[in-house]
């Protein structure tokens, strides 16, 4: 937890054990997700000032783990891929007691594929040089992967290669997008990007979600949030779809940037502390969540069901909008208003911070 302004506390070096967070009694911490509205004026912007701008990507990480390992990612996600198809899901009987492996064997699924048995077998311990997509396109079909997965394998695949590493540079957010947020009244809405950082917001982001403007940048991130903060557990109903799709997007990041040691970083450490996210990240799925709904519990408003819709920005193919809306006429467009006009006027907030 944070020790003061620009300090942290060191994080508990790898042993044999793995600390995590099951020990850690859940409370009812929605004032503390909401404490410190008071100290937001009224009308003001809660997007973060350049004073206090998102972690640079030259900020030093605890113990910064190397870049994920391309190939093992690779391999392991074929191997989970392939394991969870049946043989009957693809035509082909169903041995029993005989079959000692889950799901598909390689030459079975090499010949589905029409590619041979040694050339997959390559392909699947990370040894697959050159790969063409006509062959990824046939492996895709045959392990039946969603458009989200199917990318995911390209991009492990057949990673683009940069002639020269670029410079690490802070995640900027257009001064004209950060208006375009402030003048969202009714609307919550944030800018996310690598590594599921939170980069901008607006007022209604804050009232419903709570003062992201009092963490220090780095816990600005949806995942250390779902997962290191015990309070977040109040915030969505249903919390374990919320876990399950964050993670599912760190893992669409991770494909496109395995060499990202700052995420490797994020991943390390979030394994160390949580047993659910270390178990999520071992299934690798993927999956595109560009839409949908979630079910917000809100302390004074209740609970919300709102939709949310992600909309990627052209100027930055690694920034993406989101919004919150409830539907028109509804109990949930109500209790939004409610929480708008809440979050203009302090005097609601009554309880405060808990403890860190």
């Amino acid at each position: 937890m944070p020790n003061g302004p620009g300090r942290t506390q060191p994080p508990a070096r790898r042993k044999t054990g793995v600390p995590t967070t099951t020990g850690n009694s859940l409370r009812d911490g929605r004032s503390g997700i909401l404490a410190g509205m008071d100290e937001q004026p009224d009308g003001g912007s809660t997007a973060p000032r350049e004073d206090t701008a998102p972690q640079s990507e030259t900020d030093p990480l605890p113990e910064a783990d190397p870049p994920l390992d391309r190939r093992a990612e690779l391999s392991e996600f074929l191997r989970s891929r392939r394991a969870r198809l049946k043989p009957e899901d693809v035509g082909l009987p169903d041995v029993g007691r005989y079959r000692r492996v889950p799901g598909l064997r390689r030459e079975e699924l090499a010949q589905l594929a029409g590619v041979s048995v040694a050339y997959y077998t390559r392909l699947e311990q990370g040894r697959g040089q050159g790969v063409s997509s006509e062959v990824l396109d046939a492996i895709a079909r045959t392990l039946r992967l969603t458009a989200a997965e199917h990318a995911h394998l390209t991009h492990l695949a057949q990673p683009k290669r940069h002639r020269r590493k670029p410079a690490a540079r802070t995640q900027q957010v257009r001064s004209s997008l950060r208006q375009l947020l402030d003048s969202l009244t009714g609307v919550p809405a944030y800018v996310i990007g690598r590594r599921l950082d939170i980069l901008a917001w607006n007022r209604m982001a804050t009232a419903l979600f709570g003062d992201w403007g009092a963490l220090p940048p780095r816990e600005r991130n949806w995942a250390r949030l779902v997962f290191l903060r015990p309070d977040y557990r109040e915030v969505f109903a249903e919390w374990e779809t919320k876990a399950s799709d964050t993670v599912s997007q760190l893992r669409m990041d991770a494909g496109y940037h395995v060499d990202d040691a700052q995420l490797a970083a994020l991943v390390g450490e979030l394994s160390m502390k949580s047993d659910v996210f270390r178990r999520l990240w071992a299934a690798h799925d993927v999956k595109d969540r560009g839409h949908g709904v979630k079910r917000i519990r809100h302390p004074v408003a209740g609970e919300l069901t709102l939709s949310f819709e992600t909309f990627a920005l052209p100027h930055d193919p690694h920034q993406f909008l989101v919004t919150y809306h409830a539907e028109p006429g509804s109990p949930s467009e109500e209790a939004l208003r409610l929480v708008g006009s809440w979050g203009a006027d302090p005097s609601y907030l009554d309880t405060p911070a808990p403890p860190s």
